[in-house]
């Protein structure tokens, strides 16, 4: 296994985050806040790996939106949005397409973010430090 740097300056997942959303009234699915667990922000583009479980299911990618600085973006737009910055301080939306939403109550949320440090190279052809912004904790939903 690889190693890789993890510095848990802050909750990855936001606390009392976790709320349905909607569209012309119909409920389409849900969404949370997280936060880069690091002590500077970073280009979108240096995301390696990110994944979302809730209650132990994984989440398919094409339902997951990251919503940051006023866009929205699909995970697989990841390695082109090197000129998007995510702030240390701002958190980022995430927002899952599942219509009807959640059922009420507390759901358990995992979320998998593996970035590389750009200015830290570990070793030849452009290896980076890989960084690791993993996080859990289980809200309840709100409207």
């Amino acid at each position: 296994m690889a190693f890789a740097m993890s510095m848990n300056f802050v909750d990855v997942v936001v606390s009392d985050s976790l709320k349905h959303y909607y569209v012309n009234g119909k409920r389409m699915g849900y969404q949370f806040d997280i936060r880069l667990s690091y002590y500077r922000g970073h280009f979108l583009s240096v995301i390696d790996a990110f994944g979302i479980k809730v209650d132990d299911f994984e989440v398919p990618t094409q339902n997951i939106k990251f919503c940051i600085n006023g866009k929205e973006f699909s995970l697989c737009e990841f390695d082109k949005c090197y000129i998007e910055f995510w702030q240390v301080i701002e958190p980022a939306t995430i927002r899952v397409f599942y219509p009807g939403g959640l059922p009420d109550g507390e759901h358990k949320i995992d979320v998998t973010l593996m970035f590389r440090s750009p200015y830290m190279p570990i070793g030849p052809d452009h290896q980076y430090m890989p960084v690791d912004s993993c996080g859990s904790k289980t809200l309840p939903i709100t409207d």
